[in-house]
């Protein structure tokens, strides 16, 4: 098993999805009896000179860790992510820029519900119009993802066993 790009999900000491981090930093949690595994990596455990250790797949803290409130953040490359790295006009997946729905010029904000993914052929053919002024539908209305769908959906390759701390993907937006 090639661990580079493998991931571990953390969860809480209620069993609610934290975060994502890696293997390393998982195992160090464990090691070190801050967290406990929840489920491993079957395919190949991790090896030192003198023993072998399961690999995490998902941990749970130890202790109850308080958060604030977790948005995820408005950026450039999570609406592309939230978006497929697709046009929500002509669904290109070349030459992509952002979009603001309703035009800044027009009051339009930077905000999630207000951009969307666009090559830069259909963000100048649409100009300072609404998609629906310049006779452009959306192929889906944007809006802002929560932090568990961003987890679930956007996150890249996920392992089967998080799906019961992170729910079932709806794609269908």
């Amino acid at each position: 098993m090639n661990l580079y790009g493998k991931k571990v999900l953390i969860l809480n000491q209620d069993y609610r999805a934290l975060t994502i981090c890696s293997i390393q930093k998982a195992f160090i949690l464990v090691y070190l009896n801050k967290a406990e595994m929840v489920a491993e990596y079957e395919d190949r455990p991790l090896s030192s000179i003198s023993a072998t250790f399961p690999t995490p797949s998902i941990i749970r803290l130890n202790r109850y860790v308080q958060l604030p409130y977790r948005g995820v953040m408005l950026s450039r490359q999570n609406v592309f992510r939230r978006d497929g790295n697709m046009c929500q006009y002509c669904d290109s997946t070349s030459d992509l820029t952002l979009d603001h729905v309703l035009p800044r010029s027009r009051g339009g904000l930077s905000t999630w519900e207000n951009l969307a993914t666009a090559c830069k052929s259909c963000n100048a053919r649409k100009g300072d119009l609404t998609p629906e002024e310049a006779r452009m539908p959306l192929r889906r209305k944007p809006f802002k993802p929560s932090f568990l769908m961003f987890l679930r959906d956007f996150s890249g390759r996920i392992d089967q066993n998080w799906l019961p701390y992170l729910g079932k993907p709806q794609r269908a937006w």
